[in-house]
């Protein structure tokens, strides 16, 4: 039942109905960093570790993911498959190289939080909604601090007009959240937002109790400390349940271009009339967008914010291409070395 509460279904258990006789049991992520695990197990909470398959196969789980766990003892189960996931949200992973870091997996509203005083950033919205729009995942943009923003009505009509239909609530969360509970009841929902939003308040409301700390913003650009610093999912009154994420101000994109021309719509659209199919909106001659551009159509910003993100996605999937080809060498020359000192077909 405990499980039901937070998200399970039949359609999950059947999936390893059959392991059942090997110890097999349902579970579900709710804690992950540095390879740390907890999993929600029908009979409780435990410590997790993934078995070295996952490790791999490069298969490692998020927090939000339904995982088939055997008991190791009262105090730890061993992690032996990730099922499949719904819905994930990703980031490029930073450091060195270019791969995929999932964030929260399976979850059925991504919460976007932008603060309404020196955090306000359409640029930094239209960002995540991209990231947003990949995970498959549906999204509402809370804007928190309403009762800080003397032009909040100005600032809410500009991010309507970029929301790509996604509903946009404003919201006071010091005061109350209550406006928040229609879109949550029963759900998976993850909160993203840079530091000092107010995702830690939101999410104490939604909780019911101070399970996130607190801290206040810096007064000249609204700038907290990370509160929240370790991913976690944390059952809600009422069920469904909640993923908090560290503030993340500066998010990498991973994400495909439809993603990112579906947010962008307008642009899709103008680029349909452009002379050439292959138009890059920068010379062409009688390109559509660049027409729009230059009579005022389109908002200039926003243009120069969709070339940023085009930009990064196109670096991305070139840098993707090399590791491709660089990791083809590596595993054909350990080919050519094996057979060279093969005793039958070496020399």
């Amino acid at each position: 039942m405990f499980l039901q509460n937070i998200g399970t279904s039949e359609e999950l258990r059947q999936l390893i109905e059959s392991d059942a006789e090997r110890g097999l049991e349902i579970g579900r992520v709710c804690f992950a960093s540095h390879e740390q695990y907890r999993i929600y197990l029908e009979t409780g909470e435990s410590d997790a570790a993934p078995a070295g398959r996952l490790r791999w196969d490069d298969v490692l789980p998020a927090v939000g993911d339904w995982v088939a766990a055997r008991r190791v003892d009262e105090s730890l189960a061993l992690i032996e498959e990730v099922l499949p996931r719904r819905t994930q949200f990703s980031r490029a992973a930073a450091g060195r190289g270019v791969r995929e870091q999932v964030i929260a997996a399976n979850i059925d509203l991504a919460i976007v939080v932008c603060g309404l005083d020196h955090d306000f950033s359409l640029r930094r919205i239209e960002r995540y909604l991209v990231l947003a729009r990949e995970s498959q995942a549906d999204v509402l943009i809370v804007l928190n601090k309403a009762d800080l923003a003397g032009d909040w009505q100005e600032r809410a009509t500009e991010v309507r007009a970029i929301a790509n239909g996604s509903p946009v609530l404003l919201l006071s969360a010091l005061r109350s959240v209550e406006e928040l509970r229609p879109f949550t009841r029963g759900k998976t929902v993850v909160l993203l937002g840079s530091s000092g939003a107010g995702k830690s308040t939101i999410a104490n409301g939604l909780l019911g109790e101070e399970i996130q700390q607190t801290s206040a913003v810096r007064e000249h650009d609204s700038r907290g400390r990370h509160t929240t610093t370790s991913r976690m999912l944390i059952p809600m009154p009422g069920g469904g349940a909640l993923i908090d994420t560290p503030g993340m101000r500066e998010l990498q994109l991973w994400a495909s271009e439809s993603s990112l021309d579906d947010v962008f719509g307008e642009i899709r659209e103008l680029a349909k009339d452009c002379r050439f199919g292959d138009c890059t909106h920068s010379s062409e001659p009688e390109c559509a967008v660049l027409a729009a551009l230059e009579a005022g159509e389109l908002d200039e910003a926003r243009w120069r914010s969709y070339r940023k993100l085009e930009g990064e996605l196109q670096h991305q999937l070139r840098q993707q291409d090399v590791q491709a080809m660089l990791a083809q060498k590596k595993k054909w020359k350990a080919i050519h070395k094996a057979y060279r000192h093969h005793p039958k077909y070496g020399r």
